[in-house]
């Protein structure tokens, strides 16, 4: 029963033609209004609307700058990085490079060292050798002296003063030398 009544609403209203076209006080009103409507946004909202967007743009514009620089920054940070690693690089090529010819260096020091040392040592046994050597033949010139004036003594039948022993055994030390550098 109410959708009968509302259809039978509905159309009384579409009937009457008046209804349906706006009154000519209410078009002037409309007009009024929109226009002091219009008036008031364009006079305060506007601007307003219009500062706001402008204040945005000018946000975003120096958030696009401040990337920019960010952005700017970072590959000349990115750009130093690459050239203190290749420069890191380059030293520790450096320190390596370095490290090998002083262990070069140290290798033929010691080396050279070794070598010094094994001539001193050679140097210092045939000083000892000589050495021993005099020492023995100072010896056996010696006891050869005493054996050679005993001998001496023996078939001479006399003993010989001290002055003359000496001299004996020098004596016949020289021929010894002497035929020693003959044969």
């Amino acid at each position: 029963m109410l959708a009968i009544r509302f259809t039978l609403l509905a159309e009384e209203a579409v009937s009457d033609k008046q209804h349906l076209y706006p009154h000519a006080a209410e078009l002037v009103v409309g007009a009024i209004a929109f226009a002091i409507v219009f008036f008031f946004i364009a006079k305060w909202v506007l601007p307003r609307v219009n500062t706001l967007l402008e204040e945005r743009r000018q946000q975003i514009q120096g958030e696009l700058e401040k990337a920019e620089t960010t952005r700017t920054e970072a590959d000349q940070v990115l750009a130093d990085y690459r050239e203190q690693l290749a420069g890191g690089r380059d030293e520790a090529n450096r320190i390596i490079e370095e490290a090998r010819r002083t262990a070069d260096q140290l290798r033929r020091d010691i080396q050279a060292a070794a070598e010094q040392e094994a001539q001193d040592t050679v140097v210092r046994a045939q000083e000892e050798i000589r050495a021993e050597r005099d020492r023995v033949f100072n010896e056996l010139r010696v006891h050869v002296g005493e054996i050679a004036v005993d001998l001496a003594g023996r078939v001479v039948g006399q003993a010989l003063d001290k002055r003359a022993h000496d001299k004996l055994i020098d004596d016949y030390i020289e021929q010894v030398a002497a035929g020693d550098g003959q044969g």
